[in-house]
This record gives structure tokens, sequence and C-alpha cells, in this order.
């Protein structure tokens, strides 16, 4: 699959926390860091994303902000 988003990070599944509608899915990118996404339930569902997946993150922003 090629898309146009250019930050694209490796991973792994470390935790999927079910909600009503939505998920938090951790993914450990290396270093001890942590990306946290929320996707659908329906998503993780047609995904088959389970625990220990070697994932793509996709980060897709028109703006990134920095604070202190």
């Amino acid at each position: 699959m090629k898309i146009s988003a250019r930050n694209q990070i490796e991973g792994r599944i470390v935790s999927v926390t079910p909600g009503a509608v939505n998920a938090a899915v951790k993914v450990d990118i290396g270093g001890g860091t942590i990306i946290t996404s929320s996707i659908t339930e329906e998503a993780i569902a047609d995904l088959g994303l389970t625990i220990g997946d070697t994932v793509i993150v996709i980060v897709k922003a028109s703006d990134v902000l920095i604070g202190k």
C-alpha cells in the first residue's frame, strides 16, 4: 500500500484498551517511546489487531505543535 503520509513509524502493539466505540491502541516504537492511537472497535476488528502485532503508525497532520 502506498500513501502520501511521510511520517511512518514501525512498532509493536503492547496494549488494546476497549471502549464503547473507540479503543486506545498503544504501540511501542522503541527507545521507551509509546504512541497511543484512538481508533474504532470496527477498525481493530477489520485489521485483526492484537497485542504483539507489528504495525506501522502513520502520522498525518496539517499542524505540529510544540509546547513547554
